[in-house]
This record gives C-alpha cells, structure tokens and sequence, in this order.
C-alpha cells in the first residue's frame, strides 16, 4: 500500500501533466477586411503571450479568421499552473516576538502575506549570526480554466484596432459589435462574459447558407463542424487557396488568364466564408482605355480579378467572389455585370475628356492645388523640383531639357478627372496624356517613373531622366516638410517621408549615382519659399541628412548581405560625414572587411586611445613635427613608416580606394603597437610632450580620412 506521501506526489504529477484543448471564438459583425490578418495574427501572439507568462503550457495555437469571426485553437493547454517553491525571509527575530515570547504585529504580518499560521514559520541565520523569521512553502497552481476569462479578455484588448467602437448601452468597446462567444477546455464550458456577452457552446454558420446555431463539441471538431455543417471555412489560408484555385480554374475555362495580386485576393478571402468564383462579361468597346484604368476599376473599385491573354492583351471577363453557393448564379452574374458598365463608362468619360486639353495646359489649374499651406501651391512645387531636377541631371548623365520638361509636368495630372477619380494612376495618366499629346517618349516615361519607388521591393526609374526627376521629387519633399517642422514622429508619418527616404536611398546606392546628397539638400532648402531660410539652412540640411543616413544604417543592418556591418562600424563611417551615398557605401565595406582582419582589431583600439590621450591631453600638440625631437627609436620608426605611406595613403583616398588604403594603415600595426609598449607620450619635457602628440595627431587624421576607428569596439 502507498504511504500518503507517494500519493500526494502522483496526484500532483498527474494534476500538472493534465492537458486539454481550448477553443476561443469571438463572433463578431463584419470585421474591416484589410485588417483581419493582422487582428488573426495578433490575437494568437497575444494569447500566446500571456499564457507563457503565467507558465501555462501548450503544445501549439491555431488561428482562424472569417468575416463574422476571430478563433483561436491552443491544443493540449495545462488545466492547471504549475506549483510553485516559495522561499522568503521575514523581519529580524528580535523585532519579531516580545520578552514572553508572543508574536509581535512584525511576525503576525508576515505569517499573514505568507497565508499561514505564525506557528508554521522557521527562524534561519545569516552569515553574520542574525537570526530571521523564514518561510519555505509551496504556492499551489490555479486552475487554467479560473484564469482564461481574464486572459483571453487582456489579449482581445492589446489588439492593434486604431478605432473602437460602442454598441448598445454597453461600456465595452471593440472593432465591430460583438455577438456571440465560444469558450471551451477540452469539452467544458469555460463560465465567462466579455463585451456583454456570455459564453456559450454555440457557434453560427454562414449568414444565409446556415443561420442556426451549431453545437461545438470541442476545439478538435471546431473547423470541420464549421465547413460541413456551417457553409464557412474558418482557416483564413484553407480559404485563400480554395479562392484562389476556383479563380484560376474559372479563368483558364476562358481561355485566359487571372491577374491575382496578393493584396486583392488578402482583401478578397477576408470579404466570404464561403467563396463561389463567378465568371461576368463587360463591353469589348472599353478595351480601347488604358491597361492601368481598367485593371484599377475592376480591382480596386470592385473587387473583382482581370483577366488577360497569355500575351498581356486585357480580355473582356472578369471574375467576381460571391460569399454564397446562390442555385442561381446568372442572377449574380448579371447583377455585377450591371454594376461594372457605369463604372467602366465614366472612366471611357473621363479619358475623353481630359485629352481634349494637353497636359502642359494643366499647369496654370496647378495653381489652385494647395500642396502645404506654407510650401504653397503644386505648381510652386513642380517649379522647384524641375530646378532641381535640371542640377542632377547634369550629375546623372541626363538630358537636362527633358528633365526639366519632365519635372514641369510631373503633377499636371493630378488635375485631372481620371487622377481624382482614380488617385492610384497619378503618373501613369500623365505618361498616358503626355504621349497622346506628343511629348517625348523619354519625358512621358519620366512622369510615370519619378514616383518611383512607391514601396518596398517597388521598381526603380529605368531611365536617367526618371532618376533625376524622381529624386528631385523626394528631396524637396523632405526639405519642404522638414522646414515646417513637421518631420515624422514614432509611426506619424503623414508626408511619407521615409518613404521618400529610402527611396532616395534605393535609387542612389542602386544606380550607382555618385552625387553630393548635402549640396542637394542645401539647393531644396534655399528653394523653399519660408521666411529665415538663411540661417536655418545649416541645421536643416544636417537634420535631414541625418534622417536618409538612419534608414541608410536600417537597411545595412537588416540585410541579409551585411556581412557582419554593426552599428559601431555605421557610426565610424558616419563620423567622417561622406558626401556622397556611393563613398559612404564603398567606407563602410572596406572597413567591414578590415576589422575582420587581426590589425584591425588592434589599430582599433590604438584609435580609441589615441582619442583619449587627445582629449584628456591639457596640452596643444605641436602643429608640426619636429624629426629632431623624436628621440626613441619606436618613435622615428612610426614616423619613418608613416612619411613612408603619406603619398599613396592619400592618393587612394582620394580615388577611393579604401581597401587599398586600410591595407596600408595595417601595416603600420607593428610600428603602432611598438611606441605605446616603448614611449611615454607624456613626457614631462613640453616639447617632447608636444612633438609625440603630434605624431598621434598626425596618426589619428591618416585613419580619420576613412572612418573614426575610435568608435569601434576594442
């Protein structure tokens, strides 16, 4: 027979192993379709989250997402936290009892915080033979299912939704007005109410194809019940696949080909729990509009995929998602196809009529398209970017007649009945209304491209006049809203100026466009038509410069081709201020590659103490060096070898040849290392003192035409 004890202890192994599924689900009105992936992912991190942080163990998390519904699956969750050793020490023992021995309010106190009686508490010494009160216990787990109300709550709560909202008389605040909650461990209802609501066991179905409740066993039934029974399927990719499939098979029925970006068929899957593909006609007469403007009607006004020949050719279909198995599809068909033919008609309208002015015509009406208030009109603007555009085409290897032509008619199109209809074709439609009016090829390809980049992994220009026109748009961008004051702040950033940034950025260091960045940044600045620019125009360009040079340093340490860059090694290169982005990347990989090197570690930390020993020296160094001073060997030999590497050190600076360069700085390792184990640099003669500090001065500037090695680690 088991002793107690042994007993004890396998009912509390198989209390800790116990494990359950939990099944969490939130159902909800029409949840905001771009967001709910990010709500999908972010409710499983932030359960995730918490139960980690109570020590409740699981073995995985399941996330479900439809328009009506957030899920959570967390299989084989613990039912209980596991025990905890408690350790504590208590008030001295002379505060903790009087002369006849009776606890003091000190020991009462802490017996209490501990949850036992005075009498269970033990006394221990320190090392110095003062005796304590102690306590040595064990906490005993909670139960999961006492805890998940709370957290499944604290986790919907910490979800990213920019704007709650109220429904009701209730207080609670969430996305979308909630309706129903699901809340099971293993087959157990977990009792709890959140946003007014009490969990139940029931889920629903489709809105139409399956109203009732649906009865939910456990989480393991969860998704099949939903599909077989509820017309929905739950898995967010299960969907996205089934979606897309039917999409591409509908399409190749047609002798085409579906055109299915990621973003439309996310935004898509997020709209239906039950997607049906239904294929619809639209005249062949709207072919004749631009490829951009039917794509864009059909995509981003409808929601439905374009379809094309394997050549590109646009085919008169489309495909629209119904979020219904309708046993009349003709009428869903004719239905969309109804809808579409207005739309397509105004943009036939619109391309008409504005092609009966010519885009140069545009530019008076820019006059009356406040760009900022205080930075003036988009005329104003495109009066400063073609300055600028003309100063770097002579840079870039571009026609600076056709930059500025470019540049003068950039924004023209924003004018017009397409552009404000259609704001995501801005320079596309003017490359489109530039042609028809014929301007040149290379100009009318410029103002499609001077937007360029428009996000991450975007094309680049292709053409010099793009490049000249597209970075002239991006920095008086940023010297315009820097000026103002309003540069971006934690994740406002409503000019997109980082963007601009790291577009400028993309442009440069991929093109390989050797430009001075804060020449450029003085040229925008002294453009801006503000009050007091002179003597602001300083502190702005180094802000700015600045500014591109920290996403610079995100973009090298975040690249899979670093190769071992760090900050320290961003900030050595940064210290010297290159003017160009292409001397700046050529600095920073040759010193990548010196610091790998045995003498680079070395003439590092020579760097940094030679910096000290300057900073903290109250002398002057001598302004030159005196050869007749220099009195111990290991000094005249770093001289002999520093006069020996003057001339090609400086000619492969000044080439760039920075490998070339910090290969022979590492040769004068030796020598470096030898003074400062033989010399004492602060003499006490001043004129010896003076003449060694100009060695190290002399030293220092060398490395300094490359990087401040003294901020390297070492």
């Amino acid at each position: 027979m088991s002793t107690p004890a042994r007993d004890g202890r396998r009912s509390d192994a198989r209390r800790s192993d116990a494990r359950r599924d939990l099944l969490v689900e939130l159902g909800t009105e029409e949840l905001p379709p771009k967001d709910l992936p990010t709500l999908e992912q972010a409710f499983a991190e932030a359960l995730s989250t918490r139960l980690r942080d109570l020590n409740l163990k699981f073995s995985a998390v399941q996330s479900f997402a439809t328009p009506r519904r957030l899920a959570l699956l967390v299989r084989r969750l613990s039912l209980h936290q596991p025990d905890q050793q408690i350790t504590r020490r208590g008030p001295p023992r002379t505060v903790s009892f009087d002369a006849a021995g009776a606890p003091t309010r000190a020991a009462l106190a802490f017996a209490s915080s501990c949850a036992v009686p005075w009498e269970s508490l033990s006394t221990e010494r320190d090392a110095n033979g003062n005796e304590y009160l102690h306590y040595s216990g064990v906490r005993r787990g909670a139960a999961t299912a006492s805890l998940l109300p709370g957290l499944v709550q604290a986790a919907l709560n910490a979800l990213p939704i920019p704007r709650r909202m109220r429904w009701g008389e209730l207080d609670a605040q969430f996305v979308r007005p909630v309706h129903w909650l699901l809340l099971l461990l293993g087959s157990e209802l977990v009792p709890a109410e959140m946003f007014g609501i009490m969990a139940g066991r029931t889920s629903r179905g489709h809105r139409f194809m399956a109203p009732a409740a649906l009865h939910i066993r456990s989480g393991a039934s969860y998704a099949a019940t939903l599909q077989q029974r509820g017309k929905v399927l739950a898995v967010f990719d299960q969907r996205r696949q089934h979606l897309r499939a039917q999409v591409e098979s509908l399409a190749q029925s047609l002798q085409g080909r579906a055109i299915v970006p990621d973003a439309l068929l996310d935004e898509v899957t997020a709209l239906v729990e039950w997607p049906v593909a239904i294929a619809g006609q639209f005249d062949t007469r709207f072919l004749a509009l631009p490829r951009e403007v039917l794509i864009s009607t059909l995509q981003d006004h409808q929601r439905y995929f374009a379809l094309e020949r394997a050549g590109g050719e646009l085919l008169p279909w489309f495909i629209t998602v119904s979020n219904i198995d309708s046993p009349e599809p003709e009428v869903i068909r004719s239905g969309n196809e109804r809808v579409v033919r207005p739309r397509l008609a105004d943009a036939e309208f619109f391309w008409a009529q504005d092609r009966r002015q010519p885009l140069s015509a545009r530019l008076a009406g820019l006059r009356q398209m406040t760009f900022e208030a205080q930075l003036g009109s988009q005329a104003d603007r495109t009066q400063r970017i073609a300055v600028l555009a003309e100063t770097i085409a002579a840079a870039v290897g571009a026609d600076p007649g056709a930059s500025v032509r470019a540049a003068l008619l950039c924004k023209c199109d924003l004018s017009t009945a397409m552009v404000r209809e259609f704001p995501e074709l801005q320079g596309l439609m003017g490359r489109y209304y530039a042609l028809a009016d014929g301007e040149p090829a290379a100009v009318a390809e410029a103002i499609r491209e001077h937007y360029l980049p428009r996000g991450a992994g975007d094309a680049l220009p292709a053409s010099p006049i793009g490049d000249a026109v597209a970075l002239a748009d991006k920095i008086d961008v940023l010297a315009g809203i820097f000026a103002i004051g309003q540069k971006p702040s934690g994740t406002r950033d409503p000019y997109g100026l980082r963007r601009a940034a790291i577009g400028l950025l993309r442009i440069v260091l991929e093109h390989r466009l050797d430009l001075d960045l804060p020449a450029l940044l003085d040229r925008a600045i002294a453009l801006q038509p503000l009050p007091d620019m002179s003597s602001r125009a300083a502190s702005l360009a180094t802000e700015i410069y600045e500014f591109v040079l920290e996403r610079l340093r995100a973009q090298y340490l975040e690249s899979r081709d670093s190769n071992g860059m760090s900050t320290e090694m961003f900030d050595a290169v940064l210290a010297t201020r290159p003017r160009s982005l292409l001397d700046f990347d050529a600095r920073l990989r040759a010193l990548v590659q010196f610091v790998a090197r045995p003498e680079g570690a070395s003439l590092a930390a020579a760097n940094k103490r030679i910096a000290n020993i300057l900073r903290k020296s109250a002398e002057v160094a001598a302004p030159a060096i005196a050869p007749e001073l220099l009195r111990e060997a290991a000094e005249r030999e770093l001289h002999r070898v520093l006069e020996s590497i003057r001339a090609q050190l400086e000619a492969a600076i000044a080439a760039r040849r920075y490998a070339e360069a910090l290969d022979l700085l590492a040769g004068s390792s030796g020598a470096v290392d030898q003074f400062f184990d033989r010399v004492l640099v602060n003499d006490p003669d001043p004129a010896l003192r003076g003449n060694r500090l100009a060695l190290l001065s002399q030293l220092r500037a060398l490395f300094g035409g490359i990087a401040d090695l003294s901020r390297l680690p070492g």
